[in-house]
């Protein structure tokens, strides 16, 4: 080899790291976005996850490209929207905060791209993976059961409103699982039974369902109201909180939104938390992770909102001893 040759060998060796990480850097993750809900809604939560995204040095525009699909509120849009982002080939399907239709509609259009959902109800009686340590198949994600809560919402409830004798839950019956369901109205009725207070059990199968169901409490003088988690609730939360209002019913809700609705206090996993940490389970499986392998986590972060001004309205005065304990307060 003469001097130029070795010269031009060098070189090589040394623009090929380079060449390599300029290849590297150029990859961009690609991924697909689905959401029962209104484009509109819950905007802070998609945010959330964007910005965990972020946080682990993607950014759109640059490596990363979201491709956002809404069904605008019609579950029966959602096959068709999750087969778009199939063949739009996307790296990763993300499914939207707290229901099991986007993601098992992602599941009916493919078994083999990975998918990660946030704050499913209950994906091992749904379906959506074998077990919780151990998912297998593609699909992983965040949980955002916790069946114990619904007896800490009425310990709250009854705080912030002392005397109350009777509770009205509202249900959808057959939307968490016949198992999950059970767990937790055992966990109210011994919850109810520790507190002294009488538990009044209301069904709503849909919308259409709801002024019937207010009545029903009324006519049974319900004093306060709590709810079992469902999206058919939170899609119609501003609603229920009307309702609420209406009917004059203190309630504790599953979820901060409610309450920024104008619900009187909420207690449940943090969803922009959960948003923020489904970003990780995206980063590992874009890293070459198997969604099988990855545990589906449980929530952890927990949140106490409450809404003075719906107190006021209401007529009470929540107990310092309760407010001391909230994450926000709302003026």
């Amino acid at each position: 080899m003469d001097r130029r040759d070795t010269v031009l060998a060098l070189l090589a060796l040394g623009v090929a790291p380079f060449a390599a990480e300029a290849q590297q850097a150029a990859k961009v993750a690609r991924i697909g976005y689905l959401s029962p809900t209104l484009a509109a809604s819950s905007p802070h939560l998609r945010e959330a996850f964007v910005q965990g995204l972020r946080d682990l040095g993607y950014v759109e525009g640059r490596n990363l490209v979201i491709e956002y699909r809404f069904a605008e509120g019609k579950v029966e849009r959602l096959p068709a929207l999750a087969a778009e982002l199939v063949a739009l080939k996307v790296d990763v399907i993300v499914t939207d905060v707290g229901n099991t239709a986007a993601p098992v509609a992602a599941k009916q259009a493919t078994r083999t791209l990975p998918i990660v959902f946030i704050g499913a109800g209950d994906p091992v009686t749904s379906g959506l993976v074998t077990s919780l340590a151990r998912p297998d198949g593609n699909l992983t994600g965040l949980s955002s059961l916790a069946p114990e809560l619904v007896g800490k919402r009425l310990e709250l409830l009854t705080q912030a409103v002392p005397g109350v004798g009777q509770v009205a839950v509202l249900r959808l019956p057959g939307a968490l699982g016949e198992r999950t369901e059970k767990e937790m109205l055992t966990g109210a009725e011994v919850a109810a039974r520790g507190l002294g207070v009488r538990l009044q059990l209301v069904e709503a199968r849909s919308p259409d369902d709801f002024d019937r169901a207010f009545s029903d409490m009324t006519r049974a003088r319900a004093g306060a109201l709590t709810l079992l988690p469902n999206n058919m609730f939170r899609r119609e939360l501003r609603r229920l909180v009307d309702l609420a209002a209406k009917n004059r019913l203190p309630a504790v809700y599953t979820s901060r939104e409610f309450v920024d609705a104008g619900g009187l206090m909420s207690y449940g996993a943090s969803l922009t938390d959960s948003c923020r940490r489904a970003a990780t389970y995206v980063d590992k499986i874009l890293k070459g992770a198997k969604p099988g392998d990855l545990p589906v986590e449980q929530p952890t972060k927990f949140e106490l909102v409450i809404n003075l001004k719906t107190a006021k309205a209401l007529g009470l005065t929540i107990p310092r001893s309760v407010l001391a304990h909230a994450d926000e307060v709302i003026q």
